[in-house]
């Protein structure tokens, strides 16, 4: 039995008639009485009593004509359900992102956007550093990923978008010689106690824009608050995107780093294949430029 034969059979059921029923389907009275005749032999017995004036339902069609409108309600509901979930009406969309992408507001602003245009979706969101949100998305227990440019390694197989660029800044604790300076240079941190966001123990990317200085020690760290922290306890001098400055911690000030054109951009990675509705719709809602399916 098909969804057809059952649709054919509730409108005649209502019109009580084939021809009202066939062009309010569209199909000719033939076809119409052809498709009942193919219920009729799968119930296997009749469902109308023919008349010349008129149909009338037999018992066993007063019985299918309940559980027929029931089927087809539901069936409706599947198809609606379905086609919300291909507009991205409904759905999931699994976030992460690094601190700097919270500071920075894009995360939030792309949020209340989608959030606006999309409030039946749920947006569900986890701090995680660059690594593994590139592993989350390959693994496709992640939609999103907001990251710094640094610690990404090689995303060939991901969609990144520019965002927005920050510079570095020196945040020390307040009673460290370094607190004095309006402004510090790499060369400044030489002999110094260093702490650097790292994607992992063998991430040296921050360190390879400060250059060549001898530091006495670094420390890598995961997390933005992980470097503030260690900074503010006077364990070493962190350095840090300049948005950072937004948070304030006790013991703690930020002095801008001088006397390089490094600075650390957020982007945006998704899956170039993105299948799931939902995240279609947030991907397409960014008003971003697309870098390139590669970045290493």
């Amino acid at each position: 039995m098909e969804l057809r034969h059952l649709r054919y059979f509730v409108a005649v059921a209502e019109d009580r008639h084939f021809g009202r029923a066939a062009a309010r389907l569209h199909v000719t009275q033939s076809t119409l009485s052809t498709q009942v005749k193919a219920l009729e032999h799968e119930v296997g017995g009749p469902v109308f009593v023919r008349t010349s004036r008129r149909v009338e339902l037999t018992e066993a069609g007063e019985l299918l004509l309940v559980e027929a409108r029931r089927t087809l309600r539901q069936a409706d509901r599947a198809l609606d359900v379905a086609r919300q979930s291909v507009r991205g009406e409904t759905g999931a969309v699994r976030i992460g992102f690094s601190g700097i992408a919270v500071l920075e507001g894009g995360l939030a602003t792309d949020l209340r956007r989608f959030h606006l245009a999309h409030p039946r979706v749920e947006l569900h969101v986890s701090e995680l550093p660059p690594a593994a949100q590139v592993q989350g998305l390959r693994e496709s227990s992640l939609d999103i990923g907001y990251s710094p440019d640094n610690g990404l390694g090689d995303v060939a197989d991901l969609l990144v978008r520019r965002g927005p660029r920050t510079t570095l800044s020196i945040a020390v604790r307040h009673d460290h010689p370094l607190a004095a300076a309006a402004s510090i240079s790499p060369a400044d941190l030489a002999g110094e106690n260093v702490v650097v966001y790292a994607a992992d123990e063998d991430d040296d990317s921050v360190l390879d824009r400060l250059g060549t200085e001898q530091w006495a020690a670094v420390h890598r760290v995961t997390g933005t608050l992980g470097a503030l922290v260690l900074a503010s306890a006077g364990v070493g001098v962190a350095v840090v995107p300049t948005a950072t400055e937004r948070i304030g911690l006790p013991d703690l000030v930020y002095r801008p780093l001088r006397d390089m054109a490094a600075d650390v951009e957020v982007v945006t990675l998704s899956r170039p294949d993105e299948l799931a509705g939902a995240v279609r719709a947030f991907v397409s809602s960014w008003d971003r430029t697309v870098v390139q399916v590669r970045r290493s």
